[in-house]
């Protein structure tokens, strides 16, 4: 057996050159994807938001009320389409105010009322808690090709109705500053005490 041990210190030796090409390695790695996740293209052009699943709630122009279908952006409009019927469109320029809410509403139905009521001490109003599902109202606000003025009213997953009226505003709709206006209501008139 020939072998040579090895040192301590001709280990050591070699172990900051090894660390140095190690995170050169690591760094030019790590520049490599960042820089491949980001494409020109990718912040200049920004792709059409895609449908939401929504429930129309009542408003807009050939549309049943409380059906089920998909809301979007579509080239210059805003359309509401069901599955297997047309689509419903309002021009996004005639689109006068877009408003946002948030709302709740009890699930369960007569059972879960029949479940509340059987709960003894009160216990009922803790399941009450807890048997609600929240949800946004996108209320539009548009001017028709006679010049009459609708309201539509749209129920939203919780959370989406902030993006939709962002990609809304961005696609040309307009909203009335009504904060603005009730701000000036507000305040105190001043009489004028020379008379």
């Amino acid at each position: 057996m020939n072998s040579n041990p090895i040192s301590y210190r001709q280990t050591a030796d070699g172990s900051p050159l090894l660390r140095r090409g190690l995170a050169c390695l690591v760094l030019l790695l790590w520049v490599s994807t960042n820089t491949m996740g980001q494409t020109p293209n990718d912040a200049q052009s920004s792709p059409e938001p895609s449908a939401l699943h929504v429930t129309h709630v009542l408003g807009f122009e050939g549309a049943r009320h409380n059906a089920n279908g998909e809301l979007r952006i579509q080239g210059a409009a805003l359309q509401f389409q069901r599955s297997g019927s047309p689509a419903a469109q309002v021009s996004i320029s005639s689109i006068q105010n877009v408003a946002l809410g948030e709302e709740s509403k009890q699930v369960g139905g007569v059972p879960m009322m029949l479940g509340k009521a059987a709960v003894p001490f009160g216990g009922g109003r803790v399941v009450s808690l807890f048997s609600h599902k929240k949800y946004d109202s996108l209320t539009v606000e548009y001017v028709d090709s006679n010049g009459g003025f609708h309201g539509a009213i749209f129920r939203l997953s919780k959370g989406q109705g902030q993006t939709f009226k962002k990609d809304l505003v961005a696609s040309g709709a307009h909203t009335a500053l009504r904060e603005d206006h009730a701000k000036t209501q507000n305040t105190p008139e001043v009489k004028n005490e020379n008379k």
